[in-house]
């Protein structure tokens, strides 16, 4: 097999900032529609190449689990990690290499805003390998 038909697995983290996030929801009904309908026809648009996408909810819903005093598990209301960006979806997808993805993730910025900063992790794909 070449190494060329061999496809990559990128996982998109779709991201805003949290004035973005704010002036996200202040939007109408109807304007909040449309950016939806945008970026449901970018999923449309690509469904070949996407394994799987999910939207996420708020980041005030989450909670994490981490190690606490003594290496006890700990239970805490949000995100775990800091940081001024907020992860309002995820997609994973299967392509040739960095540069299809980087296609992908250019398109998503121009074509379904709101959510306008794109991360591409390459994901680790091995058997009986989890985290």
């Amino acid at each position: 097999m070449n190494r060329k038909d061999i496809l990559m697995n990128y996982l998109l983290l779709f991201c805003t900032n949290a004035q973005d996030l704010a002036a996200w929801q202040e939007l109408s009904e109807e304007v909040l529609a449309h950016k939806r309908a945008q970026a449901s026809q970018w999923l449309d648009d690509h469904r070949s190449q996407i394994r799987k996408s999910y939207g996420l909810h708020l980041p005030h819903t989450v909670t994490s689990v981490h190690v606490g005093s003594g290496g006890q598990p700990l239970v805490t209301d949000g995100p775990f990690l800091e940081g001024t960006e907020v992860i309002g979806g995820v997609a994973e997808i299967e392509v040739a290499d960095l540069d299809e993805a980087l296609r992908l993730a250019k398109a998503w910025s121009v074509h379904a805003p709101g959510y306008n900063v794109v991360e591409i992790w390459p994901v680790v794909v091995e058997p009986h390998t989890h985290v």
